[in-house]
């Protein structure tokens, strides 16, 4: 027989390895939402492009004298009045003209980047913590605590926001960073709050949040342990999208007067600047629009990429 050895016996293979053979090779890591997300991005192009303006932008606020040499409080009324730009000296004081004072708008413009950057990833902080703290707590516990939460997210969110930040802000003789910040993240929780309510509310009924139960574990233990990383995902899209909004809110409030003035640098009151000089200057005005245009698209790009990979819906 062709299936025997030489001394008659039937020859089989170790059962061990047929079983493997039978199914194949051994499953890989199981991989997460997280994980999923991530694979998908990297393939995006509006992730990456998105990814690359706001990197860009970071190393700006952080390091602005790697762009510029000048000065943007350093004025010229003499020889650089209203001067156009010199669009072929890249990186130049001259590159972007100069505003009724003299002073550079390429220079303004990049040093204009730190306070957008740093107000508006701030507020998104607090808000994030603040807002997730209270809808995870109101939508875990339910009840008469869901309740009396609620209501106060509905009061909160029944004030307007820039018109509330604009009463919080003329209360303040100095306008600073931190004001501003702390004026926009007590008016901009309220989303973040309801969003993680209803994202808990169907979280804690999983099976592995009530397992963790059964088997004794703390409240706060299930809370961070296993609700808030599996109802963590659409907060952070709102965020990521309502970040650009912030930097657009500290741009409005800056060019109503009432937000960073000088010395402060703003894009926000620089606009208000150019605005004066639109008929014979247009340059003073349409920069640092354009570098707040770019900064806030950048901002949403991203924030829809990261909900289009973490929703399986829209795969």
């Amino acid at each position: 027989m062709p299936d025997q050895n030489l001394t008659g016996t039937r020859s089989t293979a170790p059962v061990a390895e047929v079983a493997q053979a039978e199914a194949g090779p051994p499953p890989g890591k199981p991989r997460s939402l997280w994980s999923d997300a991530w694979s998908d991005l990297r393939r995006k192009p509006s992730f990456l492009i998105a990814g690359a303006m706001i990197l860009v932008l970071i190393i700006i606020a952080a390091f602005p004298s790697l762009f510029t040499s000048a000065s943007p409080r350093e004025a010229d009324l003499q020889g650089a009045f209203l001067r156009s730009p010199e669009l072929t000296k890249f990186f130049s004081p001259e590159w972007f003209g100069y505003d009724s004072q003299g002073r550079s708008v390429y220079a303004r413009v990049i040093y204009g980047t730190r306070a957008s950057i740093v107000i508006g990833v701030s507020v998104t902080v607090i808000v994030l913590f603040l807002g997730s703290l209270v809808g995870m707590i109101a939508g875990y516990f339910g009840g008469w605590v869901d309740a009396v939460v609620s209501r106060i997210v509905d009061t909160f969110m029944g004030i307007p926001f820039l018109l509330g930040a604009m009463v919080i802000l003329v209360s303040f003789d100095v306008r600073g960073k931190l004001v501003i910040t702390l004026a926009l993240a007590v008016l901009g929780w309220t989303t973040i709050a309801r969003v993680m309510r209803g994202s808990v509310i169907s979280v804690k009924q999983a099976d592995y949040v009530q397992a963790a139960r059964s088997l004794g574990a703390g409240t706060w233990r299930i809370l961070l342990r296993h609700v808030l990383p599996n109802a963590m995902a659409p907060v952070i899209v709102v965020a990521m999208v309502a970040l650009g909004g912030y930097i657009s809110a500290e741009a409005t409030l800056s060019y109503l007067g009432i937000g960073l003035a000088d010395p402060a640098m703003s894009w926000g009151s620089d606009i208000n600047t150019g605005k004066d000089q639109i008929r014979v200057a247009l340059h003073v005005l349409i920069f640092p629009s354009i570098m707040l245009s770019g900064t806030i698209l950048a901002f949403l790009m991203m924030g829809d990429a990261v909900r289009d990979a973490l929703d399986p819906k829209l795969r």
